[in-house]
């Protein structure tokens, strides 16, 4: 039990410390994971708004595929978009292989499936007579579609934190797209890994501890969130 007290005394310290080499394992997690989340949330949502709002062949067998991908592992995204960025793939010619770009497009397919599908299930939850009561009240048609999805706002917020929540605590594309290259790709979940497999458990400790506090300040939030649109 020596190791471990003594590893999260240590953590404490690196956390405190700022050390150069913890805050670049975490700005890595930080500026993917957010660069990756909007994306997705920039075409997943209008994507989702569509499903739910668009009578199309198809839609069902679109909506279904979403709450398959939903679970899609990691590897498996790693796996496929290595694919194509590895110098015998149809993309490697552009270099993106190990580096924080790869990194995103992988997270991002993790992720767009999770935002459309939760966005979806949020419109489609929603009492269709509020855009054609607003409308009666005096309102146009494209005021009446907004008015109807500011009620879905709580849902597809909490879609959007669920696939930032999803992408920051992965690690198989971070691992395979973006090699875990120190001081350039490594970063919390990858450095953790690392550090458990060499033995050195004070900054895998402190890096734990950070992801600990964002999954704790991700459903702050988003309580808090729920309690003001309410």
């Amino acid at each position: 039990m020596d190791y471990i007290a003594n590893g999260l005394k240590e953590a404490l310290r690196i956390i405190f410390s700022f050390e150069r080499e913890f805050l670049s394992i975490v700005a890595v997690s930080i500026k993917v994971s957010f660069s990756s989340t909007l994306l997705a949330a920039i075409t997943g949502v209008p994507f989702g708004i569509f499903i739910a709002q668009k009578k199309f062949p198809g839609r069902d067998c679109v909506f279904t595929l979403l709450n398959t991908l939903m679970s899609l592992p990691t590897v498996v995204v790693g796996l496929m978009v290595y694919s194509f960025l590895s110098r015998r793939g149809p993309l490697g010619e552009l270099g993106l292989l190990y580096t924080l770009s790869a990194m995103i497009i992988g997270q991002f397919i993790l992720i767009f499936p999770i935002i459309s599908g939760l966005t979806v299930t949020a419109v489609r939850s929603l009492d269709k007579r509020i855009k054609t009561t607003v409308i009666s009240l005096g309102a146009d048609s494209v005021q009446g579609f907004w008015m109807f999805l500011r009620e879905a706002r709580l849902g597809i917020a909490a879609a959007i934190i669920a696939g930032f929540g999803r992408v920051f605590a992965e690690v198989g594309v971070s691992m395979m797209l973006g090699g875990n290259i120190k001081a350039y790709t490594r970063n919390i979940t990858t450095a953790i890994a690392l550090e458990t497999s060499k033995g050195e458990f004070a900054l895998g400790i402190a890096l734990g501890i950070v992801l600990l506090t964002v999954a704790f300040t991700i459903n702050f939030f988003l309580t808090k969130l729920q309690k003001r649109l309410k």
